[in-house]
């Protein structure tokens, strides 16, 4: 019995050791769980068309960008198109205004003597590709789309690849003033005759919510004078059942008060910045509640998935 009990207390010391340092040993922590980001939400802005009124939109952009409200896709009909275009390829609201106060009618107003009268484009192409050096609208920093009316069937096209100034042109080729443009063949006129606020393509391009700029003149508020105002007017009366409808599928919209502004009243560009700047930020509250309540409802829509 001794000899096994002399046996027997080395095993005993080397199970207590390895039980003892078996109790000392911890389960090591957990990694930290990384909180998931919210959703991002797409907020997409719809330039409409007013010829000298576009100016406003300048205004607009600057109060959402003072305000933190960060535009990812942009859509724009005719003078929606230049504003938006310029927008979508990088300048700033900052950088916009430089522009348009150094901008006069002459600069984008090419008249062709032998055919009427009528604005050809080209420099307004011009224009605009020189302000973005010569890139073509896929290279830009934001995704945009330029809606133009194909003449011969009425189809409303969205240019979203391809020559940027003169996607533009085709935009803002208001029927009667300048000429069509001419695209792969294609006659190409003014966006606002199918799609006066382009809410509709600024979704296509991805937006989650649509923040619409509305600066047309209504029909029958105030008489037309001149050509391109009478001619702008038609336009207006033609696209106004189809803007109506497309603006009641927007988040929000901003109606800068514009309407004494005619159509090529470039010498009120301040101006029109100006209630474009007011009725944008009266319209701010709005925008971040819609933005809250749709990350919301992405949010509740990825807890569903799990």
């Amino acid at each position: 019995m001794n000899r096994l009990s002399r046996l027997s207390r080395p095993l005993f010391g080397a199970f207590l050791t390895l039980a003892l340092l078996a109790g000392c040993t911890t389960t090591p922590p957990a990694p930290p769980v990384t909180p998931e980001p919210p959703p991002k939400v797409r907020v997409g802005l719809a330039l409409g068309g007013g010829a000298a009124k576009g100016f406003a939109h300048i205004g607009v952009i600057k109060m959402l960008e003072a305000n933190g409200i960060k535009i990812d896709t942009v859509a724009g009909t005719s003078a929606g198109s230049v504003v938006g275009g310029l927008y979508a390829s990088g300048l700033d609201a900052f950088a916009l205004q430089e522009k348009a106060f150094g901008l006069d009618e002459a600069a984008i107003r090419d008249v062709s003597l032998l055919n009427g009268g009528i604005v050809k484009g080209q420099k307004l192409q011009d224009f605009v590709n020189q302000l973005v050096g010569n890139r073509p609208i896929d290279k830009f920093t934001k995704p945009f789309g330029a809606v133009a009316t194909e003449l011969d069937t009425g189809k409303r096209t969205v240019f979203v690849r391809g020559n940027a100034g003169q996607a533009i042109r085709a935009s803002s080729s208001i029927p009667g003033v300048f000429e069509p443009a001419l695209i792969a063949g294609k006659r190409y006129v003014d966006g606002g005759v199918v799609s006066p606020v382009p809410v509709d393509a600024a979704r296509e391009l991805g937006a989650d919510i649509v923040i619409a700029v509305d600066i047309s003149t209504k029909a029958g508020n105030k008489a037309p004078s001149g050509l391109i105002g009478t001619v702008n007017q038609a336009v207006v009366i033609m696209g106004q059942k189809l803007g109506e409808q497309e603006l009641t599928r927007a988040d929000v919209v901003i109606r800068p008060k514009v309407g004494k502004i005619g159509p090529t009243d470039f010498d009120q560009k301040n101006q029109a910045i100006l209630e474009g700047e007011k009725a944008a930020l009266a319209a701010v509250p709005q925008i971040k509640q819609k933005i809250a309540e749709k990350q919301q409802a992405l949010i509740a829509a990825r807890m569903a998935k799990r």
